[in-house]
Order: C-alpha cells, then sequence, then structure tokens
C-alpha cells in the first residue's frame, strides 16, 4: 500500500515528508493507522548524529493508533484495536523481562538497526530504497507496520493524539522519578530540564508526595508551565537551584535529582551531584552524544557521602504494567495529559515542530492523523 511519511534522509537536513511503499505485516506484525504521535527531542538526536542509527529513516516513536490488520501468529490483536506502542520492544520471556525489567528487553539490542525485528528487513520504502525506523516503530507516518511486541492494547477513552504521550515522555519522566529515583513522601527532588520529559518528572516527583519540587529550565515558558504543574519553585540556573535547594533543607540538599535536559552533559551530571546530600540520587535520563566519553564530578562525594548516579530507560518502567497503570491515573484525576499537549501540528508540519521545540515555545508537540 501507499501512505505518507516523514523522512530524515541526511544528518542536520529537514524532515521530508512524501510518498512511500508499506508492505503488509509479516509473522508476528500488525499494521497500524496512526491516531498521534509525540515530537520528541530523541528524534532530533538522530537527525543532528547524537544518534548515529543509519539512514535513511521515519522518524517518530511516541505514538498510538488503530490497527488494521494482523499477520500471522499475532496475539492478542486484533483489527479495530487501539493500542499506544511502547518505544522498547517487550518480549515477556528473556532473562530481562523475567526479572521484571522490561524496559531492558533483550529485543532492544535491534533498536538501532530501524529494521523489523521477526527477519530484519524493511516494510517501509521510498526512492527506490528501504527506509529504517525510529525505535522500530516510524510513528511519524499516516500508517506503519510495527511488531507485536511493541504494542499496548487500550480503552477507547482517550483521543490518540493524547494518548501517544504515553509511549515515552510521561512513562520515562515520571517513572525517573518514581522508579530510578525512588523519591519517596517528604522527599526534596530537583529536575534539570522542563520539556517532554522534565515536565513528567515532575509529575512524578508531585505523585510521589515530595515536599520541595525545584524546577530548573533556562527558558521562563517552561519554568511557568513547571509551577503550573505542581512544582514548588522554577529557576533559571544550577547556580540558583543550588542555592535554593542548601536554603530550604538548611544544607542537606535534595534527595532526587533529575537530568531531563533536551541533551545531557558531563558536566551537568556534575553540577547535579551537587544538588543532592548525603546517599542522593542523580538519575540521567536524557541521551547525551554517543561521542561523550568524560564526566565531571566529585569521585570522592559518591564514597564520603554515599551519593549515586544512576541510568534511567523509559523510566525503569514495566510497559505492560506502566502504560495501563498510568491511564487509570489519568482517569482518576491525579495524572495530567491533556496539558501536556502544547502544539498540535499535521504531518507536513513537522518541521515547525521541530522548530518550536528548539526555540522553547512548546513541551510536547503533538501530530495530530
Amino acid at each position: 500500500m501507499k501512505t505518507r511519511a516523514a523522512v530524515v534522509w541526511n544528518r542536520q537536513k529537514e524532515w521530508s515528508v512524501e510518498e512511500i511503499e508499506l508492505d503488509p505485516p509479516r509473522d508476528g506484525e500488525v499494521l497500524v493507522r496512526l491516531g498521534g504521535s509525540g515530537l520528541c527531542h530523541s528524534d532530533e538526536h538522530v537527525v543532528t548524529g547524537d544518534l548515529p542509527w543509519p539512514l535513511p529513516m521515519i522518524g517518530g516513536h511516541e505514538g498510538a493508533g488503530t490497527v488494521e490488520e494482523v499477520g500471522p501468529g499475532v496475539v492478542g490483536l486484533a483489527p479495530g484495536d487501539r493500542v499506544i506502542f511502547s518505544f522498547l520492544p517487550v518480549c515477556g520471556r528473556c532473562s530481562a523481562c523475567a526479572r521484571g525489567m522490561s524496559n531492558l528487553c533483550e529485543l532492544g539490542m535491534y533498536l538501532g538497526e530501524g529494521t523489523q525485528i521477526s527477519d530484519h528487513t524493511a516494510r517501509h520504502h521510498a526512492r527506490g530504497q528501504d527506509l529504517g525506523l525510529m525505535c522500530l516503530l516510524g510513528t511519524f507516518a499516516e500508517h506503519t507496520v510495527v511488531s507485536q511486541a511493541n504494542c499496548i492494547k487500550i480503552e477507547d477513552d482517550l483521543s490518540l493524539d493524547v494518548a501517544c504521550l504515553l509511549g515515552c515522555g510521561v512513562i520515562t519522566g515520571y517513572g525517573a522519578v518514581v522508579y530510578t529515583g525512588e523519591a519517596r513522601a517528604g522527599d526534596i527532588v530537583a529536575v534539570v530540564g522542563v520539556g517532554g520529559i522534565g515536565i513528567n518528572a515532575v509529575q512524578g516527583a508531585v505523585a510521589a508526595g515530595a515536599e520541595h519540587v525545584v524546577a530548573v529550565d533556562p527558558v521562563a515558558f517552561k519554568r511557568e508551565k513547571a509551577l503550573e504543574f505542581g512544582a514548588t519553585h522554577a529557576v533559571e540556573t544550577n547556580e540558583e537551584a543550588t542555592a535554593l535547594l542548601a536554603e530550604l533543607t538548611r544544607g542537606r540538599m535534595a534527595q532526587v535529582c533529575v537530568n531531563t535536559m533536551g541533551v545531557g552533559s558531563g558536566d551537568q551530571i556534575g553540577a547535579s551531584l551537587g544538588m543532592v546530600g548525603k546517599r542522593g540520587r542523580v538519575v540521567v535520563t536524557n541521551l547525551h552524544q554517543a561521542t561523550e566519553t568524560q564526566v565531571s564530578m566529585s569521585a570522592l562525594d559518591l564514597t564520603l557521602f554515599e551519593k549515586q548516579v544512576r541510568g534511567s530507560l523509559f523510566g525503569s518502567s514495566n510497559p505492560r504494567a506502566d502504560i495501563p497503570r498510568m491511564l487509570e491515573l489519568h482517569r482518576t484525576g491525579k495524572l495530567e495529559l491533556e496539558k501536556l499537549r502544547t502544539h498540535t501540528y499535521g504531518l507536513d508540519e513537522v518541521n515547525t515542530g521541530y522548530d518550536d521545540m528548539r526555540n522553547g515555545r512548546s513541551l510536547r508537540g503533538v501530530i495530530s492523523f
């Protein structure tokens, strides 16, 4: 079949929205008509080369849609079912899945290849070439073919251009605080960077019962949004945040600091370690350049104060359990989703959406199909 998609052909170039050829689903795969896709900074990392994954590639990994066709061997999904994509596949059988770490499922080893998990070939084609898929999904498209391992079936009580946000940003930010950071009631939490992930780290800290939530971002619009979503304080710089935390805690500092800025830096890890106190946890959930190998921090603090640096992928979540759980939190008014979507775009406006993101004009832009 023919459909339309946003493709990046070369680094540092805009997305090209064009007609593509899409093969039918094969064993264990489903054809999905997209309803919504979030514009996440991770897709920008492919464009800039921070993620040096092979091109050409259809962008998008935060999506939701309706199943139109299922391939042989698909279990639990049928045409007409609505699904949210987990950008990390979950097999449910590997060692990581069996130990409750399905965000680290062994199928994730294929994430950067862009081809289908089942046979490592492509279903998407254009200009006589095979097209890769961002995180095996390619949600910047009217239709896509994906593995059933990436599909979480949902009810029909939420519009797909809102539900899509649960495919990455919401659980990544929320989980970074609650699961990876292990924030508890009465803790002090700092969030460095208030974008699509950071704003949900704020929501996670509020849900955990944090006494103070300090948001750090140079953009005034984002600081204002952080306060709307429950942050108790919002400041512009690391230096302001460190001084404020010292004042709020009489020098004991935060229990958790989550790094969620668009592009991570080794220097920021050191600055964030300065915001936490004894046995404080710095959670790194944002992406760094693949070539970055240097981190600036006090190693002595790691020993003398038992400070910790923890990596967090998809918020250390279990997608098949946590995506439905987040939907329930939303239904009961304990998690905000609609207000996260600050701008809505058509597929042809994908480059406008990323321009708004780069210039700090949105928390999360969404393509609505």
